[in-house]
């Protein structure tokens, strides 16, 4: 049997641990909890909507930029 060392199969990446066990696990254990809370607490959901949204504007602003309002250069 021959194996590659390129092999496409290798998952060594920054993100290989969702591939594990305790990764599968972890995305059904965060659905499960999302499930419920979207179903049992949508009504408390939609009062924050409006809130969430004025939070997500400067979050934006602040880490979408990523701090390089100086860099600019002049050509």
């Amino acid at each position: 049997m021959h194996h590659d060392k390129d092999c496409a199969h290798d998952h060594k990446g920054p993100l290989s641990w969702i591939l594990s066990w305790k990764g599968i696990a972890l995305i059904l254990v965060l659905a499960g909890i999302s499930y419920y809370l979207l179903t049992v607490h949508l009504a408390h959901l939609a009062v924050a909507l409006p809130y969430l949204f004025l939070l997500a504007c400067p979050l934006m602003h602040i880490f979408g930029h990523k701090h390089n309002h100086g860099d600019h250069k002049k050509d």
